[in-house]
């Protein structure tokens, strides 16, 4: 019979491909769903919420950059990398969500195969929903796809790992760069998320997450001149109106809680939620005395 120790794992933030304990030193206690310890989560403070918006404006013009193809293969490694951990992540969402070994294994494959999905999408959007304008003129009049910049992602509360998949990986697949308020109750696999995306091709500063009360996180979010738009998925109906009024002074854009199977094919609903459109013109030119045009 051994005597040794388990070695217990020390959960901590993910903030510019960095892991700091939050600033304030607070941590919380994490339970499964019958109330048993699991571990402490930091507790992050708005000055851990400032400092990941920092890393990720830092990392949005290098990640906005660069080609759809290239961010596509990204993804894809991030879920090569989720399929490598799939047993632990499996335990992690049994115990997050209360569900037997075979479910949470279930839970897992469909969260491996949604990033592959969204890998699957990022050099594809684009001919979607851009493309050749028709217009009365020698003009070539042509819309392209642009990302908005830092979103603030309130992942879901009661689906730990899908959920959160499903709404950080859209957001970053077109070139935003992101930072994730984890499930309040149930955040390791958002955490042990980060661990992966830390040892994947993933710069640094892309995808940032916070632990915590989402109400103390998602305020100064809100709020922050620099964040340009919001995702209430997390958030109930009081939050999420403080939120969008507090969202208004810069215009962010917001997208509103809304109930979401996300066992369901997601669409292209949440891809096209943080994109702007960049319209061009240019004259077509003469090609001779003719006058015609191409």
């Amino acid at each position: 019979m051994s005597d040794r120790l388990n070695v217990l794992k020390t959960y901590k933030l993910y903030v510019g491909g960095k892991f700091p304990r939050s600033e304030s030193g607070r941590v919380y206690e994490v339970t499964d769903s019958k109330g048993k310890w699991l571990a402490n989560a930091p507790l992050s403070s708005r000055k851990d919420a400032r400092d990941a918006v920092v890393a990720a404006r830092k990392a949005f013009g290098a990640w906005s950059g660069a080609t759809a193809y290239n961010r596509g293969q990204v993804l894809y490694r991030i879920a090569e990398m989720l399929e490598g951990r799939r047993d632990q992540f499996t335990r992690e969402v049994a115990d997050a969500e209360g569900l037997s070994k075979s479910k949470a294994a279930v839970v897992v494959d469909a969260t491996i195969d949604r990033w592959v999905w969204y890998a699957g999408w990022t050099d594809k959007i684009a001919q979607v929903v851009g493309g050749g304008n028709p217009v009365a003129g020698p003009f070539f009049n042509l819309s392209s796809p642009e990302p908005t910049g830092v979103v603030a992602v309130l992942a879901p509360q009661d689906s730990s790992f899908l959920g959160l998949v499903s709404v950080v990986a859209p957001v970053i697949a077109t070139g935003n760069t992101a930072v994730v308020v984890a499930s309040e109750n149930s955040p390791l696999p958002a955490l042990s998320l980060g661990e992966v995306l830390a040892t994947s091709d993933l710069p640094g500063g892309v995808v940032n997450v916070l632990t915590g009360r989402t109400a103390e996180i998602a305020t100064p979010l809100a709020a922050h001149q620099d964040v340009n738009a919001i995702d209430l998925a997390g958030a109930d109906d009081i939050l999420a109106k403080e939120l969008e009024i507090a969202a208004a002074d810069n215009l962010k854009r917001v997208l509103r809680p809304q109930p979401v199977d996300y066992t369901e094919t997601p669409g292209t609903d949440r891809l096209t939620a943080f994109l702007e459109t960049k319209t061009v013109w240019h004259p077509t030119g003469s090609l001779g005395a003719s006058g015609s045009s191409y």
